[in-house]
């Protein structure tokens, strides 16, 4: 009978996010494909070092030590070949991590697997890959170089911007469209009624999901949304998330305030935004993954 991991919170991630490939991958830019596959295999016996995602993946491994079967799977996608991805998976065995499943694609965007591994998360650096995952439903974001964070070893911190983000942006539109006093008075027209959910909807859920296993206030997960957002367009955002019956630990409404110092005293593991001049300078406290979605990213 073929395993099922549909009840796990599943993370897609690519081999250039979870390890530093900078020095192999300009030997393919400067050489070419052949090069590249001949400089994997003769270095497959040395452990890459760590990437971006490299903590986050350490994190959301850890949480599957609280229970007797395993509730987190990260699972490698990547544009390698089996061949040269010898030494991506002898630097998972070499750090300990606890990957077992990974498709290969030869150079091809592995995207397309991101829905048949029933994946709630993809993160890469490949835009294009990230744009087609959100393409098919996926939450997906493009992690930005970033300084590592600091953030406390025994708990795992999520951050959300709003609008595009977890709600479509259907309000962010207006605002862009018609101005800020035009936004404001939409959504306070708009207040009992719930946004619609946005790509990270499906995220939100699995890990609120995962949170309800613990008791409240000693799980491993804690959540925030960060928007640049504030009153009076505050009540709407309350109200959809009490309709989606999703809990968020905390919320932060900065009034187009800059998110990096709130990021960095909330300890985030890793933000996600969807207009590049808010993940830019977060990305210099938190980890940041950019969300090309909605209007602010519309070509």
């Amino acid at each position: 009978m073929a395993e099922n991991i549909s009840d796990k919170l599943v993370i897609a991630i690519s081999s250039r996010v979870l390890f530093d490939l900078s020095e192999s991958h300009d030997v393919f830019q400067n050489q070419g494909l052949a090069a590249y596959s001949q400089y994997q295999i003769e270095h497959e016996d040395e452990p890459l070092e760590s990437g971006e995602a490299f903590p986050l993946v350490q994190k959301l491994l850890r949480i599957n030590e609280g229970f007797e079967t395993p509730r987190v799977e990260v699972i490698l996608l990547s544009r390698n070949s089996a061949d040269t991805g010898l030494r991506i998976f002898n630097s998972i065995e070499h750090h300990r991590l606890h990957i077992t499943r990974a498709a290969f694609c030869g150079g091809d965007s592995p995207y397309r697997y991101v829905s048949a591994f029933g994946c709630h998360l993809f993160l890469s650096s490949h835009a294009e890959d990230v744009r087609n995952a959100l393409r098919h439903g996926v939450a997906a974001a493009t992690l930005l170089a970033s300084v590592k964070s600091t953030a406390n070893e025994n708990e795992l911190r999520f951050a959300f911007d709003g609008d595009a983000v977890l709600f479509s942006d259907e309000a962010e539109r207006v605002f862009k469209t018609e101005g800020l006093e035009a936004f404001a008075r939409s959504e306070k027209a708009a207040a009992k009624t719930p946004l619609s959910g946005g790509p990270f909807k499906s995220f939100l859920q699995a890990l609120h999901q995962l949170q309800s296993e613990f008791p409240p206030e000693t799980g491993p997960i804690r959540t925030a949304l960060v928007t640049a957002r504030s009153a009076p367009a505050h009540e709407r955002v309350v109200r959809t998330l009490r309709d989606w019956n999703i809990r968020i630990d905390e919320s932060l409404f900065l009034g187009g305030l800059d998110k990096s110092e709130f990021l960095k005293a909330y300890g985030a593991d890793v933000f996600f935004d969807d207009q590049l001049q808010h993940c830019e300078p977060a990305s210099q406290q938190v980890a940041t993954g950019h969300v090309p979605h909605g209007v602010a990213n519309d070509e």
